[in-house]
């Protein structure tokens, strides 16, 4: 079986198009002819060499289409599905028994190792074995193998080609404010960096009722674009001499909740700085494996709370299908995040997001 793909053969190149093998079935797989696939900065971790991954390879981890076949123990979706992509899990450990599956003991060997756990590869051309299974689908390819767990069937009347971010950073975004923080009407959160998980996050706390809502960010479209949608205030930490200061202006005893998704020490400081107390910030930033940072123990002594969270700590079999209803009944317009390219296209979307023109790039199928 062939499938359209965009390998990555050397770190910090270009992405070649070209046509590979698809492996057959195992069990508990499922065969997905992919709709459309998100942009990532995950993605571009794996380009740029920062997470170390065996090459050649398929990247793409915001997959959603249609189910095309199933192995023979699946039992939770079938051909004709509409089915969105998340992370792998193996279902089974007692953090995914416990319902947090984003910390499965298994993770980094389904979601970075390239292989099937019984080491073969799901795709390859020739001789040649071509390194896939990049958060269990490696969805930047016409035809993708998942596993029955993270494969979530959606309702058909939502636009297929463009839920593939629900399985990753839109899901990071709305998860982390509306199951982590989980914050009532009325309470405020400042939210750092305004990128697709920050807007997410953004418009899931307009639909949480949150108020003040507080953009920080340096792009001024993204500023002007968070005001559209849903903030009280944005700020431009280069254009003011002190922005905890300002922030804390906004209220008198300072913001209930905020998020993180740029994990620089200097940020992650101002997300605990501008919290009353008790307050709680959440930081989903990533920085590579190794990333040091200092905080002032008196911020959390005071009753403060700092979370790092995976993937909006959700589980994606329940959430995913959350987050379309709540866009079918018009409070969360993710769709606005995302500018479409053919999949031929696939080297320009993957640059528009690395230099921020874009919030959300997909890539579509015919």
């Amino acid at each position: 079986m062939k499938a359209t793909a965009a390998v990555l053969r050397e770190i910090d190149q270009p992405l070649v198009i070209e046509e590979i093998e698809v492996s057959e079935l195992q069990e508990d797989e499922v065969l997905i002819d992919i709709k459309g696939a998100g942009i990532c900065h995950t993605d571009m971790t794996g380009i740029d060499g920062t997470v170390p991954l065996p090459l050649p390879t398929v990247l793409g981890h915001e997959g959603a289409g249609i189910v095309a076949a199933v192995g023979s123990d699946v039992t939770t979706v079938a051909p004709g599905d509409h089915v969105v992509l998340s992370f792998g899990h193996c279902g089974e450990c007692d953090v995914c028994t416990g319902g947090r599956p984003a910390y499965c003991e298994l993770f980094a060997a389904l979601n970075y190792f390239g292989t099937r756990l019984d080491g073969t590869t799901t795709y390859s051309k020739g001789d040649e074995e071509v390194y896939g299974n990049f958060f269990q689908q490696s969805s930047w390819a016409s035809r993708a193998i998942a596993k029955a767990t993270n494969t979530v069937k959606v309702r058909e009347d939502a636009p297929i080609e463009l839920l593939g971010p629900l399985g990753c950073g839109i899901q990071t975004g709305a998860g982390t404010v509306l199951k982590v923080l989980n914050p009532k009407p009325g309470q405020g959160i400042a939210i750092f960096g305004l990128g697709g998980v920050g807007l997410a996050a953004l418009m899931a706390a307009k639909a949480a009722g949150c108020d003040p809502i507080v953009g920080i960010d340096t792009n001024a479209a993204r500023l002007e674009f968070a005001k559209e949608h849903g903030a009280t205030h944005v700020f431009d930490p280069t254009a003011t001499k002190d922005l905890i200061w300002d922030i804390q202006q906004i209220t008198d005893t300072g913001l209930d909740y905020s998020f993180d998704t740029v994990g620089t020490e200097g940020v992650i400081r101002n997300t605990l700085e501008v919290l009353k107390s008790p307050g709680h910030a959440a930081t989903v930033g990533f920085q590579g494996l190794e990333n040091n940072i200092s905080i002032d123990q008196g911020h959390l002594l005071l009753g403060r709370t700092l979370s790092g969270v995976i993937e909006g700590d959700v589980d994606p079999q329940q959430f995913i299908p959350e987050m379309v209803e709540m866009y079918l009944d018009g409070k969360f317009p993710f769709d606005e995040l995302i500018k479409t390219f053919p999949f031929e296209q696939i080297n320009e979307a993957v640059k528009s997001s690395a230099d921020g023109e874009v919030i959300k790039p997909v890539v579509v199928f015919d």
